[in-house]
């Protein structure tokens, strides 16, 4: 069975870290182009963050640039998200996908099809 699980949620205060990863299992990762996305109450779904299959070529939203950073583990199988300097208004449920692309580069526009079951971030004094 084709899973990604997201790990490392939880509440933190503002300007502190947490690491998000995303694990596959059942298929490699080593074809897929990953991205991040989130999506807090009553808003839609953005993206956040995505990462090429190789090369290791990234891209981020504008309202998390210089704060988070993605990352791979083709070994372990599992991309991850670290946010620091966080806000309360990166409170949101955080998911992680994934699409097969031949491209070497990645984008949050890419159609992605799978998809984990997501992980809550919250952020809060």
């Amino acid at each position: 069975q084709l899973q990604l699980v997201e790990s490392g949620g939880g509440l933190v205060q503002p300007g502190g870290s947490l690491r998000l990863s995303c694990a596959a299992s059942g298929f490699t990762l080593d074809y897929y182009a990953i991205g991040w996305f989130r999506q807090a109450p009553g808003k839609e779904r953005g993206g956040v963050s995505c990462i090429s299959r190789i090369g290791g070529r990234t891209d981020y939203a504008d309202s998390v640039k210089g704060r988070f950073t993605i990352s791979r583990d083709n070994a372990k199988n599992t991309v991850y998200l670290q946010m620091n300097s966080l806000k309360p208004e990166d409170t949101a449920i955080y998911y992680c996908a994934a699409v097969r692309t031949v491209q070497t580069t990645c984008a949050l526009t890419y159609k992605y099809n799978f998809w984990g079951q997501g992980t809550q971030v919250t952020v809060s004094s």
